[in-house]
């Protein structure tokens, strides 16, 4: 799939400050849904947290695309987020993941912000923020800490209900199980 994936002069803190229009947020929607969609397939039949991901090249085409595969895997890298950056790092042929936007459906924690630097990508879009553990402005910023040498365009809260209800809904049937 492909989609126009608009350039930006705001600052990732102007973003994160409101600064992005809701009419750039849209242009996101789209790969949000395909992070969405990825997202459900986590939940059945191996009950993963709900968490997709998508990557997008230069020409907005999605070249990685992921949901958690932690209990899956036995793995606990295996972040929507990383899972869907090695499968991108893997189809372009190398690490370096310049120009690329990785659209999750949670805002990234520490580790998959980490692997978001390391890979060297442009931007980040995410749907609900995470207020416990979020790198990229809630709890942490380590997307656009300036002692690091590469910083991030961040975009959040694009169809942040949605994104935040797909979680909610799943907390909510595993409650009872934990009683």
């Amino acid at each position: 799939m492909r989609w126009t994936v608009p350039s930006t002069s705001f600052s990732g803190r102007e973003a994160a400050a409101g600064g992005v229009t809701p009419g750039y947020q849209a242009e996101f929607e789209p790969a949000m849904r395909a992070a969405l969609a990825e997202a459900i397939r986590a939940v059945s039949p191996r009950a993963e947290v709900p968490v997709g991901a998508v990557v997008l090249d230069r020409a907005a085409t999605i070249i990685g695309r992921a949901h958690n595969m932690r209990e899956a895997d036995a793995d606990p890298t295996a972040h929507a987020e990383i899972v869907a950056i090695r499968q991108a790092a893997r189809e372009i042929g190398g690490w370096r993941l310049a120009g690329c936007t990785l659209v999750a459906t949670l805002e990234p924690c520490t580790m998959c912000a980490g692997a978001i630097i390391a890979a060297r990508m442009e931007r980040l879009v995410y749907g609900a923020p995470d207020p416990g553990a979020g790198a990229a402005g809630s709890l942490w910023d380590v997307l656009r800490d300036r002692r690091l040498g590469h910083r991030v365009e961040v975009i959040g809260g694009v169809l942040a209900g949605e994104c935040g209800a797909l979680l909610r809904d799943f907390f909510a049937q595993r409650r009872p199980e934990r009683a």
